[in-house]
């Protein structure tokens, strides 16, 4: 059951991609007195002051490089800075919990991705938050292809020699991800089931992915 519960995440990974998206903490009686007026539209003063943006992973990973892009678009649009804060550790949930218990005055947000709103909800006891009630989405804002690359001298030259390579020497491979539950983690387990290869025993959560 768990392995194809873990699957089925993989898939949701989007086949090989990883998605980004911005988020906000949800509440609705707050949202609807602080964010909206009446007949549901912006509140002129909003907003007011600068805005906190998470990042749940390292500075220099694919989800703080879009936030950073996305965000500096943003204050252009908004006449108020946006401040980038990276909050990182096991696969995003802690930057996550960090803006689901921020007050949801819209000043806080977050730069959420598959792993922490699709698969930490399935992978981590006792999650901090539920990503449906606690966040509302605001925009999907980027997906990146994952790609499997090696040092110039590693045995194999392709995908096939690749497979066949870890079919061999799977042990002695290290299989690096951003975290259990991450989409590049989930990327992983996709792989290795569609190669019929089995998980590397080596694999171990890091700051960066990659495969040595």
């Amino acid at each position: 059951m768990i392995g194809r519960t873990l699957l089925s995440l993989a898939v949701l990974a989007v086949v090989g991609f990883a998605a980004l998206a911005l988020i906000a903490v949800w509440d609705r009686p707050s949202l609807e007195t602080t964010a909206l007026g009446s007949g549901g539209t912006y509140e002129r003063g909003y907003p007011s002051r600068s805005i906190n943006v998470v990042v749940p992973f390292p500075a220099g990973g694919p989800s703080d490089v879009v936030a950073r892009v996305v965000t500096e678009q943003m204050s252009k649009v908004l006449g108020q800075s946006m401040v980038i804060e990276n909050v990182t550790g096991a696969g995003g949930t802690i930057g996550s919990a960090r803006v689901a218990a921020a007050p949801p005055d819209g000043y806080t947000l977050l730069a959420g991705s598959m792993g922490s709103h699709v698969a930490a909800p399935v992978l981590t006891p006792n999650l901090k938050y539920d990503p449906k009630r606690d966040f509302a989405p605001i925009g999907f804002t980027a997906q990146s292809p994952v790609v499997i690359v090696a040092r110039k001298d590693f045995p194999a030259d392709n995908l096939r020699q690749f497979v066949d390579y870890l079919k061999q020497n799977g042990d002695r491979v290290k299989e690096a991800h951003g975290g259990i539950g991450a989409s590049s983690h989930m990327a992983c387990l996709l792989f290795n089931a569609q190669a019929g290869v089995k998980p590397s025993p080596n694999c171990v959560p890091r700051h960066c992915s990659s495969i040595e």
